[in-house]
């Protein structure tokens, strides 16, 4: 697979040990940061954190990325299928929650790997996969069994917010049949003192403007995911490239989130 790359939807068929995909990055995983993370939503950081390991590079170019530092630039450390197992075990031994793998998507043949490796030595934590919902499913596949915990993105329900905001022309197309792979092999939630143990948990930023698609994209949940739990989030703020395109060069408005709790509130859907 590392040598004609189609681990994520983008299907670059490139030889990432010679040259880089649209991810940026070599087949080997590269960690920019691990690290003991009480910010994540409660339910994941509980009172003793999670074991967060922020990767290197991403499969989308969304132009309005908070951690575009990141996601944009090939910067940390190169690691072999065992070291990064040892990651995930120093972590545990530090008393957290979980084991949290952000922006995994480009990796997964060597996280599957490790977490198989982390697992034959005695891990026994949850394994959370924090990804930008645009996910190939033969590698959710291959994560089967692997994963406790889905915690993606849905960032957009129109395919052509996807084309100009995020740079791929088939985001929600392809999100949407992620996220229901991901529920098939999770289920219901599971929370046993605050803290989640099994589940998708769904992440949407709501955007200056877009308020119609984000209540599309709670309409596609209730239709499809009705069990998941849903983070609606109002922190958005221009930054990275978002200067560029007007519309989105400002802050949230407050009437435009409250529509959409609303909607929310309406449907019933769980939220943290």
């Amino acid at each position: 697979m590392n040598d004609s790359c189609t681990i994520c939807p983008r299907k670059c068929a490139v030889d990432r040990v010679s040259r880089y995909g649209q991810c940026k990055t070599p087949f080997n995983p590269v960690v920019h940061t691990s690290l003991v993370h009480h910010g994540e939503e409660l339910m994941i950081s509980g009172y003793m954190g999670s074991g967060t390991v922020f990767f290197s590079g991403c499969n989308l170019g969304c132009v309005f990325c908070q951690n575009h530092d990141i996601s944009q630039r090939n910067e940390g450390t190169v690691l072999t299928v065992s070291e990064l197992a040892e990651v995930f075990l120093k972590l545990e031994k530090r008393g957290v929650h979980n084991i949290n793998l952000v922006t995994p998507s480009h990796f997964v043949p060597s996280i599957v790997n490790a977490i198989q490796l982390a697992k034959e030595k005695g891990i026994g934590i949850p394994f959370v996969y924090n990804t930008n919902g645009y996910d190939a499913i033969t590698s959710l596949e291959a994560l089967n069994g692997l994963i406790d915990i889905y915690m993606p993105d849905l960032k957009f329900a129109d395919d052509t917010l996807g084309l100009r905001y995020v740079g791929v022309a088939d985001y929600f197309t392809v999100a949407q049949k992620a996220l229901i792979e991901m529920d098939r092999q999770v289920g219901e939630p599971v929370i046993k003192h605050g803290v989640m143990e099994r589940g998708v948990l769904i992440r949407h930023l709501v955007m200056p403007g877009l308020h119609e698609d984000s209540i599309k994209v709670l309409n596609w949940i209730k239709e499809n995911l009705p069990t998941a739990i849903i983070n609606l989030m109002d922190q958005y703020r221009p930054a990275y490239k978002a200067k560029k395109y007007e519309e989105i060069n400002r802050r949230l408005k407050s009437s435009e989130y409250r529509l959409v709790v609303e909607h929310l509130l309406k449907l019933g859907l769980e939220t943290v």
